[in-house]
Parts: C-alpha cells; sequence; structure tokens
C-alpha cells in the first residue's frame, strides 16, 4: 500500500523517517489514555532505528491530516508454526482523541482493505463478544 486518501483530505501511508517525532506523540497519547503517562521509555532515536534502520523489524502506517500525524498503527511480523504462514502482531493502534469518529481507526486496522482474523479457539467468544466488537467502531 502507497497511499490511501481518508475522509477530511487525510491520507493513510507507510511511516517515513521524518513521521518518528509524531508517532512519538501518539505513542504517548496512547500511554496517557492507558493512565501509564510514565510508562513510555522510547525516545525518537529509538523508534527512528527500529523502523528506519538497516533490518527493521517492527513497521507503522501513520493518518496523516494537515501535515500533522494524527494516528498510527505500529505492527510487527510473527508466525505461526501450526500453519507455517506469517501473521501481523499489531502492538499500538492510536487516534488522537479530536480526530476520533472519522474513521481512521478503522483505516489503520484494515489498511482499505478486507481483513481476517486469526484466533486461538479457547480465546474464539472472549474475542467475537468484546475485541471484534471494538474493531468494527473503529
Amino acid at each position: 500500500m502507497e497511499t490511501l486518501s481518508l475522509a477530511d483530505g487525510a491520507v493513510l501511508r507507510p511511516a517515513r523517517p521524518g513521521d518518528v517525532g509524531g508517532i512519538l506523540d501518539c505513542v504517548r497519547g496512547l500511554a496517557r489514555y492507558e493512565r501509564e503517562p510514565d510508562a513510555v521509555r522510547t525516545t525518537i532515536d529509538d523508534l527512528h532505528a527500529a523502523l528506519f534502520g538497516p533490518a527493521p523489524a517492527v513497521f507503522a502506517h501513520v493518518v496523516e491530516r494537515d501535515g500533522e500525524i494524527v494516528g498510527i498503527a505500529v505492527w510487527f511480523l510473527n508466525y505461526s508454526t501450526w500453519t507455517g504462514r506469517h501473521g501481523i502482531y499489531l502492538e499500538d493502534l492510536f487516534v488522537r482523541e479530536d480526530q476520533r469518529g472519522r474513521g481512521y481507526g478503522r483505516a489503520l486496522v484494515t489498511g482499505g482493505f478486507p481483513l481476517s482474523w486469526t484466533v486461538l479457539t479457547m480465546q474464539h467468544e472472549v474475542f467475537v463478544r468484546q475485541i471484534l466488537p471494538r474493531t468494527r467502531q473503529a
């Protein structure tokens, strides 16, 4: 995915090196939302190295609106030994409070494409009742 146009002139796109400050602001916003404002130890240099170093193992997509990063999805690849396939582990999903309700969270989760979930049988009921409805309301 290169760039996807969203409502209000916003765009969803892969993160770029110049986005790291905005990504960190969103990470800190997520920490405040989770009532853990002092838990973030990551620095701009840490994020830059992780996302854009010689062998990145973590990736990010951002929603940019009016030149500002207003939402993030930070993720990395995982691997299922049972299926023999890679998947994505979504580490952080955050949209600034003043930007919510515009569909940005849904766009970050789906990338504008249909999404399928894989959940262990034991966790299926909890996922369907608690987690999936929240993603549908993005």
